[in-house]
């Protein structure tokens, strides 16, 4: 027997005639919708009742339909599992749900970005092992050949000198300064290559490029995340605010049984409250702040921008200098001192310099938003300036940069005290890798932990006011992201770094991890996991160009070494460009090639990028216009529909007059919606409005003994479609 479709719930009112057309209209739209039976809200009664509709009995379908429904069904069914495997097999998943839960997004989001980080190291890697070692290990190249014969004069000396060698041969400290590495894999010095034209695969094209494409593979993950976590506020606007009511009444997730997992999700729900209080204070204090606030404030802004700025021009003239003084004196007797000298320097840089940002800062009285991004903008500047200024000095150093010596003006870089630059410049990022991944093992155990454990052994003032370390988001990620950025500096010089950052990358998921758990407290300045991971990709971004402008310079302009490597013989090592393509190509495709990188080429294509852009750039804008009528049409639309309600209230009887239409069920009463919007208010709701007389608490718009239509469709079984 077929069931039939009812317009109200039980106990309400009947319904007007209107309404049997509409559930004929939403049964043969349900009858003719493609949508699955089993993606629909209803109850699995009336699931099988919209399956019999949609197939009723007697009407037999065709072969061609039941294989591709099977189908279907089984390619979802494998889809689902593959999805619960990945979910379950994912790295650090449960770890990540816990830290989550207990801290919040923002803490999570940066041990994902370590997850994030690992995943692009192995990447590089596999790219690095596939293109260069297996090749290089499968073809085992002949000789290389004769390379060019220097004879090099170097004042003071009639033979060539070999700085840097320490008499002192610890295994130990070998390996800490790489010199124990020097003859292998991870150097640059030790890959070779015979001739390019009695070779079918280029080893040389290869260890060019590969740095090139992991680079370049590396910046379109890191757009592609960060565009994937802008703060929802750019596209909602300024003014957005979510609803707090719907947080509160669909936050929870009814399918926990587990008390731990109960625990965690209360823990992520009161976190999530606390950000959206935190911003909604902060908003209001913005909004207060007159026009002589503001102007006091942004006096005080350059004041104190000023000063900071004073104390990184010194911070980085510090390690500049101690660069070069350490390559500059490497015979010396505290040459064992002096290796770590530059990388000591810069850690001691970047710990004392944001104590004195906050010092600074403090003074002014800042609010405490407005202290934690100014002094995180400046720790950005200052670890990347830091990086910058040590690059500049080792390439004034070996690469005479801004120098005038008879070797730099012979040979295009320092022969006489560097007889393979590129792994002297591989040996220096490799020991700053080194050292600060010792820094992290370091701090967590020599400080963060025996501080823990003397403020839990004493009380007192002094250690309550010491407490626990707090758990700081952006220094950690711009600790792990100066690591990045090193290894991104030494993908020519380094190619396995990346191995070695993975490892560490690793072990420091699980150092922080214990760090946050066991020894640290978490910040009181909640971040939003939106607006924590795209500040992560900005300053992951800004560090992938910092490495990619002097790997770009070195590889088109730097003379390489003469007596190691695979670019021996070449000017620079891009000549092998333009040699491979005169060996391999045809003369049409050289030509192609030729005009493709000809000033003719460009000026074209540039004019198209402009077009292109302009034509993006409009669209964006014609989308926002949309946007904000759209916004207003939905404001319109409320009001209007107030007004309405103001006018029914108006004509409507007053309460107890014989025009009444009787009392009202408490059913009715109970379904009667009270807003358009129900969880939170509409935009362009009015505010509270003053009763009319005789009006009541459980009858604030006078409509008492009015009945209301169901806003809900329902089947005769009561449940709700």
């Amino acid at each position: 027997m077929q069931r039939q479709w009812s317009l109200q719930a039980p106990g309400e009112p009947e319904a007007e005639p209107g309404g049997e057309e509409l559930c004929e209209q939403e049964m043969e739209r349900l009858c003719l919708s493609q949508q699955p039976v089993r993606v629909l809200p209803y109850a699995m009664v009336d699931k099988r009742f919209i399956r019999q509709l949609r197939e009723p009995e007697g009407v037999k379908t065709s072969c061609w339909q039941q294989w591709r429904r099977r189908r279907q069904t089984v390619g979802r069914r494998l889809g689902e599992a593959a999805r619960r495997l990945t979910r379950g097999c994912g790295l650090w998943e449960g770890a990540l749900y816990e830290i989550g839960g207990l801290f919040g997004t923002g803490i999570q989001s940066y041990f994902t970005f370590l997850r994030f980080l690992l995943l692009l190291n192995l990447l590089t890697l596999l790219l690095t092992s596939g293109f260069i070692l297996l090749p290089l290990v499968w073809l085992r190249p002949p000789d290389p050949g004769p390379a060019l014969n220097f004879t090099l004069q170097c004042p003071g000396s009639g033979h060539l000198p070999q700085p840097g060698v320490s008499k002192f041969n610890n295994l130990l400290w070998n390996v800490f300064t790489g010199r124990a590495f020097n003859n292998t894999y991870l150097f640059y010095g030790a890959y070779q290559a015979g001739p390019e034209s009695s070779s079918t695969y280029s080893i040389r094209l290869a260890y060019l490029l590969s740095p090139l494409a992991c680079l370049l593979l590396c910046f379109c993950g890191i757009l592609r995340r960060m565009v994937k976590g802008l703060p929802q506020k750019m596209f909602l606007g300024q003014d957005y605010r979510s609803p707090l009511s719907a947080k509160v009444f669909s936050s929870w997730d009814f399918c926990i049984r587990g008390q731990e997992a109960a625990t965690i999700k209360r823990h992520e729900i009161s976190n999530e409250f606390k950000m959206e209080l935190e911003e909604g204070r902060h908003l209001l204090l913005l909004q207060q702040q007159t026009r002589a606030q503001r102007a006091c404030h942004l006096l005080t802004y350059l004041r104190v921008n000023i000063l900071i700025g004073l104390l990184v021009v010194g911070a980085i003239s510090a390690i500049f200098w101690a660069t070069k003084y350490s390559q500059d004196n490497k015979e010396e007797s505290l040459f064992l001192l002096l290796q770590y000298l530059p990388p000591g320097v810069i850690a001691l840089v970047n710990f004392l310099g944001p104590l004195l940002f906050v010092f600074l800062v403090q003074l002014e009285n800042y609010p405490p938003n407005t202290e934690v991004n100014l002094t995180l903008i400046w720790c950005v500047v200052l670890k990347l300036a830091s990086l910058g200024m040590f690059s500049f000095s080792l390439g004034q150093t070996v690469l005479c940069i801004g120098r005038n010596k008879t070797s730099c003006e012979s040979y295009g870089y320092n022969a006489c005290d560097y007889q393979c630059w590129e792994n002297s410049v591989g040996e220096e990022l490799y020991k700053l890798s080194i050292f600060n991944f010792l820094l992290t093992v370091a701090f967590a155990f020599l400080v963060s932990l025996p501080r823990r454990m003397l403020v839990e052994r004493f009380s007192g003032r002094f250690w309550a006011w010491l407490d626990r370390e707090e758990f700081l988001v952006p220094k950690n990620v711009l600790d792990i992201v100066e690591g990045q950025t090193v290894t991104w500096m030494g993908l020519f010089y380094c190619p396995l770094l990346p191995l070695l950052n993975s490892v560490f990358i690793f072990l420091t998921f699980y150092i922080k991890k214990y760090t946050l758990l066991r020894n640290s407290r978490a910040s009181p300045r909640r971040f939003r996991a939106s607006s924590s991971i795209f500040f992560f990709q900005l300053v992951l971004l800004l560090g992938l160009l910092l490495a990619a402008v002097p790997l770009g310079y070195v590889v088109s302009s730097i003379r390489s070494s003469w007596d190691c490597g695979l670019f021996t013989n070449y000017l620079a090592p891009w000549q092998v460009v333009p040699e491979l393509v005169a060996l391999w190509l045809p003369p049409p495709s050289q030509r192609i090639l030729y005009y493709l990188g000809s000033h003719a080429f460009s000026f074209p294509l540039l004019i198209l990028l402009s077009l292109v852009l302009t034509v993006c750039i409009s669209q964006s804008q014609a989308s926002s216009r949309a946007i904000r009528r759209l916004r207003k049409q939905l404001v319109w639309q409320v009001q209007e529909k107030w007004h309405l309600v103001d006018d029914l209230s108006r004509l409507l009887p007053e309460p107890g007059s014989g025009d009444s239409l009787g009392p009202e069920s408490p059913v009715s009463r109970g379904s009667r919606p009270r807003s358009f919007c129900p969880g939170f208010p509409c935009p362009g709701s009015p505010g509270p409005r003053p009763r009319r007389p005789g009006s009541s608490l459980e009858d604030p718009a006078g409509l008492r003994g009015v009945s209301v239509p169901a806003h809900r469709f329902r089947f005769s079984s009561g449940s709700e479609l």
